[in-house]
């Protein structure tokens, strides 16, 4: 079969992506045809139909919306579906390698099952017991103030890149990281969350149980969010902020032994 012309535009990149699993693996060099107007996840597509069709690779959308191909390219963390390939120097080797803070399942996959178990740990959203269905009221301010935080989505491309994460093993059990700390922060913030009144005091649970103490505010969460989402200073900032001031504010500390006396 004679060898398809190279289309206008083409040219060739030299690609190192990471091959292997549970038991170790190395960097496999690779020359692909790259088009104009091309993601790196098609290069990684054309890869598996032409050159490593056992290439594993988690994907769905390809619209930066489902978070699943997340990986680390030129060692930060991004999505393959909205790196572009203009953004790189066509000279330069592009090298892609699944998430470092996550367990290689094989090749680009990672097990990020340690996620769903944070989400888990949090408790979700408490409703007013005094409002039935259809008669909760909210002003947009409020709306706005975590609408921002819904816009994830769960890539954990954060969690990937948060230091407490990816470089000490032995914090996972005791840190959720930046993604569910913003879970724990958007439902602190919602004005209808009767969480305290069953018994949940989510400041205090931000601190002692999900870590907060841990996370030094270095911003690199907010930095790879696909999304845009200003994690550090619209969410664990101000969570720190209101869980010093219920521990450690004389003033405050004063209201809720008033406020435990009076119930």
């Amino acid at each position: 079969m004679a060898e398809q012309p190279a289309a206008a535009g083409a040219y060739q990149a030299h690609f190192r992506v990471w091959r292997g699993d549970t038991d170790g693996g190395s960097l496999s060099d690779f020359t692909v045809e790259v088009h104009e107007g091309e993601v790196v996840l098609d290069i990684i597509h054309r890869l598996q139909a032409t050159q490593a069709p056992d290439l594993a690779v988690r994907w769905n959308c390809k619209a930066g919306k489902c978070g699943s191909c997340s990986a680390e390219i030129n060692g930060r963390p991004r999505l393959m579906c909205m790196t572009r390939m203009s953004v790189f120097d066509r000279t330069e080797t592009i090298t892609v390698t699944p998430m470092r803070a996550f367990p290689v399942v094989r090749d680009l996959v990672t097990d990020v099952s340690f996620n769903y178990a944070k989400a888990r740990e949090i408790p979700a959203f408490v409703p007013p017991p005094e409002l039935g269905p259809g008669e909760y009221r909210m002003r947009q301010e409020d709306v706005g103030r975590s609408q921002e935080f819904r816009k994830c989505i769960e890539c954990f491309l954060c969690q990937d890149t948060c230091h407490v994460v990816r470089d000490h093993e032995e914090n996972k059990a005791a840190f959720a990281g930046p993604r569910f700390l913003m879970r724990i922060a958007e439902l602190d913030m919602h004005p209808l969350d009767a969480a305290s009144e069953s018994g949940v005091d989510r400041k205090r649970t931000a601190q002692d149980e999900h870590g907060l103490g841990y996370c030094n505010i270095t911003k690199c969460c907010t930095e790879v969010c696909p999304e845009h989402i200003k994690i550090t200073d619209n969410a664990l900032i101000p969570l720190k902020e209101r869980a010093a001031d219920r521990k450690y504010d004389p003033l405050v500390w004063l209201g809720n032994k008033i406020r435990r006396r009076t119930e």
